[in-house]
Parts: C-alpha cells; sequence; structure tokens
C-alpha cells in the first residue's frame, strides 16, 4: 500500500527538481556527514517552506540521520487512532519513494496498549509529510516510521515517550524528529516570550514541564504532545543535552508582525 503526496505544491515543490534546488538551498552545507551531529531527536516546523523551511533546514543541517526516522506528528483533523502507527509500505513523494519501516512498526506495536496501525490518521497530515524530503534529501535512502498524534493526556504522552523509548535499546540506527510550530497568530513580541518559555523546557529536557508551560500559559504550541513524546523518549534512551538551532517567525517572510507563527529548530542528544 503506497501513501500518495497530500501537500506537495502548497507546503512544498511538487516538481523534484524544483523540490531539490529550494533543498539546496534551506539545508546549509555543513561539510561531510562527520561533522553533523547524532542525536536522538530533532523538533523541526512544518510550516510552507516559503515560511519556515530555513529554519527546518537549519536543524537538519546539523544532524546525522538514522537508518531509520520516527516522525511524530500533529493529527491536526483528529482522524483514526489517537497514537496512529502509519500502515503503508511506502510513501511516494516528488523525490522518490521513501520505504516505512516495517519491522520496526510491528515492533512497536506488539505489547503496546497505546499505539495502534491506522492508515488513515496521517494520509492527509502535512506536519509528517513535510519532513519526508528533508530525510531524502540529507539522507537518501532512509526509512521513515509516521505516527500522528492526537493524544493529549501528560500521563497518555509519558508512557507513549517510553514504549518509543524501548525501541532504542536494540537499535542505534534511530532517531526521532517531532514536528511542530509555535505560537500562532499572535504579535511578534508576545509569541517570542511565550515561545522562549516553551523552549526552555524543551533545552531542560522536561517533558512534563513543557506540557505544563504550554497548557497554563496558553501557547499556541501546536506539537506539543508530539515533542512531549520525544523527550519523554529521549530521556528514557539517555539524553543528557539539547541545543537550539534556530528560533524565527512567519512574519520575517511576511513582514506582518502583528498575527505571526513562530517556528524553532532544536536538536536532542
Amino acid at each position: 500500500m503506497v501513501r500518495k503526496p497530500a501537500v506537495a505544491g502548497h507546503f512544498y515543490p511538487a516538481d523534484k527538481n524544483a523540490l531539490e534546488r529550494e533543498l539546496r538551498g534551506l539545508v546549509p552545507a555543513t561539510g561531510e556527514r562527520s561533522e553533523r551531529r547524532k542525536v536522538l531527536g530533532l523538533l523541526a516546523p512544518h510550516a510552507g517552506y516559503v515560511y519556515s523551511g530555513a529554519c527546518a533546514g537549519q536543524g537538519y543541517g546539523r544532524v546525522q540521520l538514522t537508518e531509520t526516522v520516527i516522525i511524530l506528528g500533529v493529527n491536526h483533523r483528529g482522524a483514526g487512532a489517537e497514537l496512529a502507527v502509519d500502515g503503508h509500505d511506502y510513501w511516494q513523494m516528488p523525490m522518490g519513494r521513501v520505504e516505512v519501516n516495517s519491522d520496526l512498526r510491528a515492533r512497536l506495536l506488539a505489547g503496546s496498549g497505546l499505539f495502534r496501525q491506522d492508515s488513515e490518521a496521517g494520509r492527509l497530515e502535512h506536519s509528517l509529510e513535510v519532513q519526508v524530503p528533508f530525510i531524502q534529501y540529507v539522507r537518501p535512502g532512509s526509512r521513515i516510521l509516521p505516527i500522528a498524534v492526537a493524544a493529549s493526556g501528560l500521563d497518555e504522552l509519558l508512557a507513549a515517550g517510553g514504549e518509543i523509548a524501548r525501541l532504542f535499546r536494540d537499535d542505534a540506527s534511530l532517531m526521532m524528529v517531532a514536528s511542530s510550530d509555535m505560537s500562532h497568530y499572535i504579535p511578534v513580541a508576545r509569541a517570542r516570550e511565550l515561545d522562549l518559555k516553551a523552549i526552555e523546557r524543551l533545552l531542560q529536557l522536561d517533558a512534563a514541564g513543557l506540557y505544563r508551560t504550554v497548557r497554563d500559559q496558553r501557547i499556541s504550541m501546536c506539537g506539543v504532545a508530539p515533542a512531549v513524546i520525544m523527550l519523554s523518549a529521549a530521556r528514557a534512551a539517555g539524553a543528557v543535552g539539547a541545543e537550539l538551532v534556530c528560533y524565527t517567525n512567519s512574519g520575517a517572510v511576511s513582514g506582518d508582525m502583528d498575527e505571526v507563527v513562530g517556528y524553532a529548530s532544536l536538536i536532542v542528544y
């Protein structure tokens, strides 16, 4: 079963050559792969490339992508299971097919009381799809395991992170991408003030603190749930630190500073 692109031509170019040219401009040329950092997780934004692509590209330019990348995305539509593991065999993308790691999927689902195989939840989900061309560009041949997250309870998200962490115990060829934008449609100064509070929790690897900060401060960080899962899993897998690579907002492109969307790239190692 093959998933076809849902947002090609909207969030990023649908033409293979045009997409490759755009990615060359978005991902910094950092030299040989050995100069990139081995990480457990990457937080990356998921707006249209014209707005957030450069920030996402800076993040991808700093990491050694692994043989399989677990993509934790927001389920914006709310369709399907709350923790929906993609059931497709391949994702057809403008730069070619990307294989879904079915063995890793089976390992995650075996005995899980939380995750469910569900191909509908992520079929139209841009938060998952926009990450895939970056993965193809930085490390051609990498496989993916996309997971659409609609779960919202802290205990469930922390437990989900614990289940993903178990995958890392037997497999060093894994990393996670948590797909999230930051504050939505508020003045730039307020967005920065709120977003830095969430980023501080991310830098402290504080999954529960991130959840509570976003909730209590009413920060419109759409991917807080994927980020909580990523932090929880990374801590359990031995993460010791994090680094902010990029923070910007849509106003830097549009010029509208009254209603911006914030974007951050951050690595967890």
